[in-house]
């Protein structure tokens, strides 16, 4: 579906998202400004893209494309009048063979390339290399500010795209990606597809938790650096919905090959976010 031919809805999904770029990183200097809406309004928020807390030391850069559109044939379970049933994002599951985050659902994209003249460039070419993607139908609304990936010691630029015209998109190598999918926006924001991932590493007094945000979506769960990319930016566009933190799911030793893990249940009196 074209930018031209596509619902209102879906005009002002996409203007929330150029007024998130636009706001918070850098909307793409080759930006189609008569084909894409520029009068979105965001929300306030006392959030802003800070991820200081993460750190790194001299990080190899990297690029993932996010990349939204409307999905025709498999609208969202969860209808939100914030969020068009239409609007979807690309992910992709790693195979279990890499070893930085295997068997993780991630947005396509990985490390820049001497050649890569560009964040960009970059992002779009690990899409192609790993989806299939027709880069010629993505309009690139810009970028956000890097994001410090702590446990890969890379410094990711997210790439910000509107499937202008999308094409086929399936597994093109299984040892880099085992599957390609696309999630509706609107099941991302609902509260009883939310929950917390905890991963242990360690044990004893070294021993440390790390937990995320996570969504139970498309069969799968989506947690750790993709899932805390998209908390933000579905927080920073008003689309999120209140939500419960403290239903938690442990994946220490859980990858997207298996079925979900079960959700321990809320304990008494925590307040809603």
């Amino acid at each position: 579906m074209s930018q031209d031919t596509q619902p209102a809805e879906l005009d002002g999904a996409l203007a929330d998202l150029a007024a998130l770029v636009g706001t918070y990183g850098t909307l793409h200097r080759k930006l189609n400004a008569s084909r894409i809406p520029l009068n979105g309004r965001l929300p306030e928020s006392s959030l802003g893209w800070d991820f200081s807390r993460f750190q790194v030391q001299d990080p190899r850069a990297s690029a993932v494309l996010i990349l939204f559109g409307a999905l025709d044939d498999v609208p969202s379970r969860y209808q939100d009048a914030r969020v068009p049933e239409e609007l979807d994002v690309l992910l992709t599951q790693r195979a279990l063979t890499l070893r930085k985050h295997p068997g993780q659902i991630s947005f396509p994209g990985g490390a820049r390339d001497p050649e890569d003249p560009s964040a960009i460039a970059c992002a779009l070419r690990e899409a192609e290399e790993e989806t299939a993607l027709d880069p010629a139908g993505v309009h690139v609304l810009g970028t956000l500010p890097e994001v410090p990936l702590t446990v890969s010691n890379f410094m990711v630029t997210p790439v910000v795209g509107w499937w202008d015209r999308p094409s086929e998109v399936a597994v093109v190598d299984r040892a880099e990606a085992t599957r390609v999918f696309r999630v509706p926006v609107a099941d991302l924001i609902d509260p009883e597809r939310r929950v917390s991932a905890q991963r242990r590493f360690g044990s004893g007094p070294t021993g440390h938790v790390f937990t995320s945000p996570a969504f139970m979506v498309g069969g799968t769960l989506v947690w750790g650096f993709t899932a805390i990319l998209l908390d933000r930016m579905l927080d920073l566009l008003g689309w999120a919905q209140p939500w419960q933190r403290d239903r938690y799911v442990d994946v220490t030793d859980w990858d997207a090959t298996r079925p979900l893990p079960d959700v321990a249940p809320p304990q008494p009196g925590h307040p809603r976010d």
